[in-house]
């Protein structure tokens, strides 16, 4: 089993369940070598994705997450800023100095996880909170409306 390697040894819990099973969706949507490579990946993008989910979308979305995912999102304060789906990708790299095609391919394996927990409704309304940019992330296809 997974376990928080910051935790001293005698005070580590398992994962849930829920979350294992979110684990291996992320290692097999992204092709990790491990689960712990699924972990960080899913730990970092919930991280991004708390700063930038605000209101009822936020809650709903959480309350369908594992608690350890939830709590990675949640964690986090929301930004005054909305960054655009390709602006939160070049943050995240930032903040970990992994490369733009590494991030951006995390971001897809960790969102195509949380799309399944989320649901298309929940999903829809994710999106239309969110900027431009996000329905690619999330594997959706980007419509904007004629002018």
């Amino acid at each position: 089993m997974i376990t928080d390697m910051r935790v001293p040894l005698e005070h580590q819990q398992p994962y849930s369940t829920a979350y294992e099973q979110m684990l291996e969706k992320v290692r097999y949507e992204g092709a990790y070598p491990t689960r712990e490579k699924a972990d960080e990946a899913v730990r970092l993008v919930l991280s991004g994705l708390g700063r930038q989910l605000t209101g009822d979308e936020r809650v709903d979305l959480a309350a369908r997450l594992p608690w350890e995912a939830a709590r990675g999102l949640t964690a986090q304060i929301p930004d005054t800023r909305q960054l655009t789906g390709w602006a939160f990708v070049k943050d995240l790299a930032a903040r970990t100095n992994a490369s733009l095609a590494t991030t951006r391919w995390d971001t897809g394996s960790v969102f195509a996880a949380v799309a399944a927990h989320a649901g298309p409704d929940l999903l829809t309304r994710i999106l239309h909170q969110l900027p431009t940019g996000y329905a690619l992330l999330f594997g959706r296809a980007e419509l904007t409306q004629a002018a």
